[in-house]
């Protein structure tokens, strides 16, 4: 019952221009036709617990039933956060404000409520006269929507305050400098490093995988919005395959498609400070058990930007080409 209800979720939000677009390229690839590829994305739905798009970025046309076992699709993962998170407890983790207030040793730039700045407009003020660049963002934005980067030489305080009412946007960041080596390969956002983290039913913390989120010429470094994620290796720090795109039409990036710098072999400043800093964090609120954490380096060094309950199964999965579904446990 529950893969129906699934099903018709997956056609009522799907975006049918991508889904034809992945369809006509996999029948171009694959030498199948459309109705088969059809036929079989939603049958996928049913006997792999995955989503109708997720069955071409998975590359399932391609694969036997015991490789596509091996997939944890939008279904399965919504089915594992939900006890791995339990809803009473995820809000730390799904409202931004909250989770600042839970892991701010974690972080190291500022964070204020839009009510904060009301209340007081010489907080807005001050922080203008101090940081070139202010972000504002939704409480409960997902994957990069809702974030807005203002030049603090461009307006008042006062139409501050305007922007963030018109918009909805509830709070405001400091901007952060990333560390020169991330800037050299990718200037146009902030480039994060996503951590997988579980507590495993034994109650041992594990990390289950380590991302590069790197920006294409895009304020943000979401996959979702176009840009490129790589593996990373967990023990060394150091970016073991390409950039790829959740788009299949686009083929992996070996090089930044800007900048150039090469991104296999890339090593991500300060890892052993990353990988302890998530381990405290993972273990600090232990009844969200499962989470993805997104880190910011700098030149002093790593810090919390935020923690997903519901993390990203295309992240996790697509830069490593394999199906990860087996490591989930709790």
């Amino acid at each position: 019952m529950n893969r129906i209800l699934y099903l018709g979720y997956y056609l009522k939000n799907i975006d049918k221009k991508q889904y034809l677009k992945f369809l006509n390229h996999t029948a171009q690839l694959s030498g199948k036709s459309r109705f088969l590829l059809s036929l079989d994305s939603i049958l996928c739905v049913f006997k792999y617990n995955i989503s109708i798009l997720e069955f071409f970025q998975f590359v399932f046309y391609n694969k036997s039933h015991d490789e596509r076992k091996k997939w944890a699709g939008t279904g399965s993962m919504y089915e594992f956060q939900k006890i791995a998170n339990p809803i009473s407890e995820r809000a730390i983790l799904d409202d931004k404000r909250l989770f600042y207030e839970n892991y701010k040793e974690f972080f190291i730039h500022n964070l204020f409520t839009l009510e904060a700045i009301d209340n007081n407009e010489a907080v807005a003020a001050s922080l203008m006269q101090k940081h070139e660049k202010l972000v504002l963002k939704e409480a409960s934005g997902k994957c990069g929507t809702g974030v807005v980067i203002l030049k603090t030489n461009e307006l008042t305080s006062k139409e501050l305050l305007s922007e963030m009412k018109s918009k909805d946007l509830d709070l405001l960041e400091t901007f952060i400098d990333q560390h020169q080596d991330l800037q050299n390969l990718s200037p146009s956002a902030v480039n994060t490093v996503r951590v997988f983290t579980q507590i495993r039913k034994d109650n041992i913390l594990e990390i289950i995988g380590c991302r590069m989120r790197i920006s294409v010429d895009c304020e943000v470094d979401n996959l979702a919005a176009g840009n490129i994620a790589a593996p990373i290796d967990a023990e060394t720090g150091l970016i073991n395959g390409p950039g790829i795109y959740s788009d299949i039409t686009k083929a992996p990036e070996n090089f930044h498609p800007i900048t150039g710098v090469e991104i296999i072999g890339f090593q991500i400043p300060f890892w052993q400070e990353i990988l302890s800093m998530v381990k405290r964090a993972a273990l600090k609120h232990p009844q969200n058990k499962s989470i993805g954490w997104d880190v910011v380096v700098t030149a002093n060094g790593p810090g919390l930007i935020e923690g997903n309950h519901d993390w990203c199964k295309l992240v996790w999965q697509l830069p490593v080409n394999k199906g990860l579904k087996h490591t989930l446990d709790v």
